[in-house]
């Protein structure tokens, strides 16, 4: 369980200041749509490349293929053992074995297949979040009525904890893992979960709205820092919420946003994804 605590605090949390000034910075580019980030323990940079099913791996010196075919994969994020574990728009969700396999975690739930797996977070108990709109699903292959929000426990079982949403996508935890974060691309609704110490979510509650889905994409990737500020990715760019709901700082962007993670050599780094780039926003100070 120490493992699956550290992970959490670099997958999620940064340790430092929020600054009201970000510089952006390309830090690699040339894909088809990038999302997914996370920094791993070992240094570097792991993003999906949905469509062209490939997880790469970021140094400062350069990008290589880490994962392929990835199962189209979409979220990224590690399980306690330290395993990188992916949300595939293959309507899976899978393991990265020691060998280089893909382990199936959870495929389908009540006998039908999941839509689109799109990103996913631990709770230090071992339960998995993950969202599941349609996005990545054919109308031909879709079998669920309902984009779900999932919870899956460290036996297996799979359950519906959420069914409201039109497209749930990005999902994050508070500092302390009291609070759990779900956002609709559709609507651009951030609903909020109080969470108990097993994992079960409480009433939802509207915590903010980005905005409905437009030109350059809907609400999408979120992450917390260690004052349990969240940072949301979306049609009007970057936004960070105070954890009472309030707006605390927005960058645009000019091109769609779509996840990101904290990293680099200090944990302060924020990582960010959009169609065919990578970007970093570096401190400058509060």
């Amino acid at each position: 369980m120490k493992k699956l605590l550290l992970i959490v605090l670099i997958a999620s949390c940064a340790k430092s200041e929020v600054p009201f000034t970000l510089t952006a910075e390309v830090v690699a580019d040339g894909f088809k749509f990038t999302e997914g980030p996370v920094w791993h323990p070992g240094g570097f940079l792991l993003f999906s490349d949905i469509p062209a099913n490939v997880v790469y791996r970021w140094t400062e010196a350069g990008v290589d293929t880490f994962l392929t075919p990835s199962g189209n994969s979409n979220g990224l994020t590690f399980n306690s053992d330290g395993q990188l574990v992916l949300a595939q728009h293959s309507g899976k969700v899978s393991v990265l074995q020691t060998d280089g396999s893909l382990k199936e975690l959870v495929s389908n739930v009540d006998g039908l297949r999941l839509n689109s797996p799109n990103d996913l977070v631990y709770h230090k108990s071992g339960v998995l979040f993950f969202t599941d709109p349609y996005f990545g699903v054919s109308a031909a292959d879709r079998k669920l009525e309902y984009s779900g929000v999932y919870r899956l426990s460290p036996d297996g079982d799979l359950s519906v904890v959420y069914e409201e949403f039109d497209l749930p996508n990005g999902i994050a935890f508070s500092p302390d893992q009291t609070i759990l974060y779900v956002n609709d691309s559709a609507t651009g609704d951030i609903i909020a979960f109080d969470v108990d110490e097993g994992a079960t979510l409480g009433q939802p509650l509207v915590f903010a709205n980005i905005g409905a889905m437009a030109e350059k994409g809907g609400a999408d990737g979120m992450k917390t820092d260690s004052k349990g500020r969240l940072y949301t990715t979306g049609p009007n760019g970057l936004i960070v919420f105070n954890p009472d709901g309030t707006e605390f700082y927005r960058k645009t962007f000019d091109q769609q946003i779509t996840n990101l993670a904290w990293g680099g050599a200090t944990g302060t780094d924020l990582f960010i994804t959009s169609s065919d780039k990578v970007y970093r926003l570096r401190y400058q100070g509060e």
